[in-house]
């Protein structure tokens, strides 16, 4: 198996990213491969340019998210919603024919000073019905009160957090092989 994961924010000692290695560490307890999506060099949307091709840095993140069996999406939240790397990211993705997301288990993944990114959460399963994924809807992992939880490069130190992503990602694995059945 393999789960492919995705953050919606470029720093990189964000704390998405952190929960991101996170993820990989606790997958390759598994036996489970991770690989790490870089969105960073996308270009901003633009059907001029979608006309003219995708661009390389899309196409190549994109074959990524094809070979994966679930996709993780570290999101934060930016003024209520989405960030605006993640949804161009999301919006290049779906104008690729036979898009990585169809039919596949996501698990929304987000940490925030607040509340835990829930309102950015909801706004990304609207976008994710678009790309006919299935999100996992139990457990949600919205990290709030976050800054106490990582460390100063974003690395997830805190273990009841971390216990319950473990099963968050049990849960993730679970529903990819229900939907692989």
């Amino acid at each position: 198996m393999k789960i492919a994961g995705i953050s919606g924010s470029l720093r990189k000692k964000s704390m998405h990213r952190g929960i991101l290695r996170t993820v990989a560490k606790h997958l390759s307890n598994k036996g489970i491969e991770f690989v790490a999506i870089e969105i960073a060099d996308f270009p901003l949307y633009d059907q001029d340019l979608n006309d003219q091709g995708i661009p390389e840095s899309v196409q190549k993140a994109h074959d990524l998210l094809v070979t994966a069996d679930a996709i993780v999406l570290a999101s934060p939240e930016y003024n209520y919603s989405i960030s605006g790397v993640l949804k161009n990211a999301l919006d290049w993705f779906s104008r690729i024919e036979d898009q990585g997301f169809n039919g596949k288990a996501v698990s929304i993944m987000g940490a925030s000073p607040g509340l835990g990114t829930s309102r950015s959460q909801y706004d990304l399963r609207k976008v994710l019905v678009f790309l006919n994924a299935f999100v996992l809807n139990k457990p949600e992992v919205m990290i709030g009160q976050a800054k106490g939880k990582f460390d100063e490069d974003g690395n997830l130190t805190d273990e009841r957090t971390i216990e319950f992503l473990d099963k968050a990602l049990t849960s993730l694995i679970n529903l990819s092989k229900q939907l692989k059945a």
